[in-house]
């Protein structure tokens, strides 16, 4: 490990990463129901994925945005949370420069394509809901390809910016993290370089990104609301909006979750170290096994796909 001193900056090739200092005794505790996340997420992601592949009447549009949506799910959690229950398990602390940086990476770009990809999605039930008629010919195969690539270009090149500048920093602060995770915050702090840009361009691009996705879901699910409400034939309404109004709690939540921890990030001499740290690793495993449990488990049609794969799986 190269060694860092106060008054020099060498070239790092690993960091160490102290998850919770104030209180690693009870991190073997905490690994507990973060494993059990874990597998909740993983298990109902992978099983809404495959129950989409084998099911040729889930092959549509809102099937294949739901897929994508499990994809970026399952990437952040391989990317975060194997490291953290490594790190509570085997005392697996170090991480090499090169791995912290596309962590971060990895964290930034995914988070916002997972954002895009809800504003995506509540396009898709602005068009069945206020212009069924039109929606087989807007919402088309062509159309969520075309979604695709514009949610992983739009987010992977704004986000690339973050570990590019926190790489360049020189570091002469140490090399401990005190962190789980390789965020830009915990990094560049290690710095002896002025990090004025690097923090404002990650918090310009990302409430940039995160704030007109969340704006566009705030209105196209208004519009939703609106012509919910016009709806005459009996229980359609309410059949609408409990699926719509489940959709836009868990958004909600995503949104709502990493405003919190924007927050505490920023007040963190008024809050313990280890409260942002808990809600950020969390952000990586409570959406992830949500998503396919209201997006998916709700649907009558991904339910079936559900009962008919176990089905399979028992006859085997």
């Amino acid at each position: 490990m190269a060694t860092v001193h106060n008054s020099s900056s060498v070239t790092l090739s690993e960091f160490l990463l102290l998850c919770f200092p104030g209180f690693q005794s009870w991190q073997h505790w905490l690994s507990l129901p973060l494993s059990l996340l874990f597998l909740l997420a993983m298990g109902a992601n992978v099983t809404l994925l495959i129950t989409i592949w084998l099911e040729a009447s889930l092959h549509e549009p809102m099937y294949y945005l739901l897929s994508l949506l499990s994809l970026l799910d399952i990437v952040l959690c391989l990317t975060v949370i194997p490291k953290v229950l490594g790190i509570f398990w085997f005392d697996l602390r170090v991480i090499s420069f090169f791995s912290c940086f596309l962590q971060m990476f990895v964290m930034n770009s995914f988070l916002t394509m997972e954002s895009c990809t809800f504003m995506v999605m509540a396009y898709d039930r602005y068009v069945a809901i206020c212009h069924p008629l039109r929606y087989p010919s807007i919402i088309t195969d062509h159309f969520v390809a075309k979604a695709a690539v514009f949610v992983i270009t739009r987010n992977a090149l704004f986000s690339l910016p973050v570990p590019i500048l926190s790489a360049r920093l020189q570091y002469c602060a140490g090399n401990i993290i005190k962190n789980c995770i390789c965020t830009n915050l915990s990094v560049s702090t290690l710095s002896c370089s002025d990090i004025t840009f690097n923090r404002l361009y990650q918090l310009v691009a990302g409430w940039t990104l995160l704030g007109s996705d969340l704006i566009l879901i705030i209105f196209s699910y208004a519009f939703i609301l609106r012509a919910v409400l016009r709806i005459k034939a009996e229980g359609a309404a309410a059949k609408a909006l409990s699926t719509c109004g489940s959709h836009f709690i868990l958004i909600l939540f995503f949104s709502t979750i990493l405003l919190v921890l924007i927050i505490t990030n920023v007040a963190k001499k008024r809050i313990p170290s280890d409260v942002p740290i808990l809600l950020n690793i969390l952000h990586h495993l409570i959406p992830p096994a949500m998503n396919p449990i209201v997006y998916g488990v709700r649907t009558k049609e991904i339910k079936q796909g559900i009962q008919r794969l176990l089905r399979r799986l028992r006859g085997v």
